[in-house]
């Protein structure tokens, strides 16, 4: 008994020696943590007003050039992105980009098809995409509802991103919802890219389902991802998808498709890896409070034309290509790299960056653009009372 006391009061004496060796260390990341939440509170209240403001300002020239006005607004809807990325940045949560290079088709319309295992997910499309030309600035996403009230809902609103609601009693309503939404805004705001998580919903909260679903209809067992759903893949593709009659495009001759719009062309399948498959939360891309990471994402570029549009070939090829990233991830949590594209013997990784100067640059156009807002306010105020 003498020696099992001796024995808790030493277990003790070590736990305690080891919480007030961390306790400077908790308290640097708890004022860490709040100066970074005070920042992005300060942030969000200069930013989001601003773009409103100018939103509103810019409205006549919506009727007299569309074009130049969503060009304008998409800029605005980057430099809002770029600072959300910025938090990250700062924090040291980075990005390490894998497989085939995405700028080099930036200016053809595409969709993003990604794994989705966090809310870290959107930040970490946030960082990576801000050095890819326009493609923010044009880019249309697909996200769960619950995003729409949230402090950043009214800007994606405006931008034309949709909102879509999961759940089988809302699928084929939130289907057509999404149909008319790209009729309605993909082209008329000259929207490039659309962001997609296919899967419908995080990793950690579907597994179990798509484990199950797999074992009825005799599909592959996955752990590090889940068999995605087909139905807003394939809108997508019905609805933007150039079509070919004749050898010509549906609709006019070639010359005049040039003029206009050649469709969406490329399908890029997106995996994102995190270090030892822990996810990053959006909570922790504000407050920094985990250590700094590198977050890894790999791209593979297909044509549009060898996908099938028929829903049963269509699921299948999306099921193989989820099948394919569940090997990619495998591979890379057991190396901490993504295997080499058929034909070479290495993979090739690109640090991706972000710009100090362009990033003081927005942030400093937010506050002054706050200031001058408030000023403008405080003065018709004072003029009217």
């Amino acid at each position: 008994m003498r020696d099992e006391g001796a024995r808790d009061r030493t277990d003790f004496d070590v736990r305690m020696a080891v919480t007030l060796e961390e306790a400077p260390w908790l308290g640097w990341i708890l004022v860490k943590a709040l100066v970074r939440f005070a920042f992005m509170v300060a942030n969000n209240l200069v930013a989001i007003p601003s773009y409103l403001c100018y939103i509103i300002v810019l409205l006549p020239l919506r009727l007299l050039d569309s074009k130049r006005y969503w060009y304008l607004e998409g800029m605005m809807y980057k430099w809002l992105l770029g600072m959300v990325a910025s938090w990250g940045w700062y924090a040291g949560y980075t990005v390490m980009e894998w497989g085939e290079d995405v700028k080099a088709i930036s200016e053809d319309e595409a969709v993003m098809l990604v794994n989705h295992q966090a809310t870290g997910d959107v930040c970490t499309l946030m960082m990576c995409l801000q050095d890819k030309g326009l493609v923010v600035a044009q880019m249309m996403w697909l996200m769960d509802h619950i995003f729409k009230y949230t402090n950043f809902g009214i800007v994606s609103l405006i931008h034309g991103d949709f909102f879509i609601r999961q759940g089988k009693s809302h699928r084929d309503q939130q289907l057509l919802l999404l149909k008319k939404h790209l009729e309605n805004n993909y082209r008329s705001r000259d929207r490039k890219w659309i962001v997609l998580f296919p899967e419908g919903g995080f990793l950690r909260k579907r597994r179990e389902i798509s484990q199950s679903f797999a074992k009825k209809n005799n599909l592959p067992f996955l752990t590090h991802v889940t068999l995605p759903r087909v139905g807003a893949t394939k809108i997508i593709l019905r609805a933007l998808v150039a079509r070919q009659e004749n050898g010509s495009p549906a609709g006019g001759d070639a010359k005049e498709l040039d003029n206009k719009s050649k469709g969406l062309q490329w399908i890029i399948d997106t995996t994102i890896a995190y270090p030892k498959a822990e996810p990053i939360d959006i909570q922790t891309w504000i407050l920094g409070y985990r250590k700094p990471a590198v977050t890894h994402v790999h791209y593979r570029i297909f044509p549009v034309k060898d996908v099938p549009l028929e829903t049963d070939d269509l699921s299948d090829w999306l099921y193989q290509r989820f099948i394919e990233k569940e090997d990619l991830l495998s591979h890379f949590y057991e190396t901490g790299a993504f295997p080499p594209p058929k034909g070479h013997k290495e993979a090739v990784s690109r640090e991706m960056t972000l710009s100090n100067m362009w990033i003081l640059l927005i942030q400093s156009f937010a506050f002054l653009s706050g200031y001058m807002w408030y000023s403008i306010f405080q003065y018709f105020y004072h003029c009217l009372f």
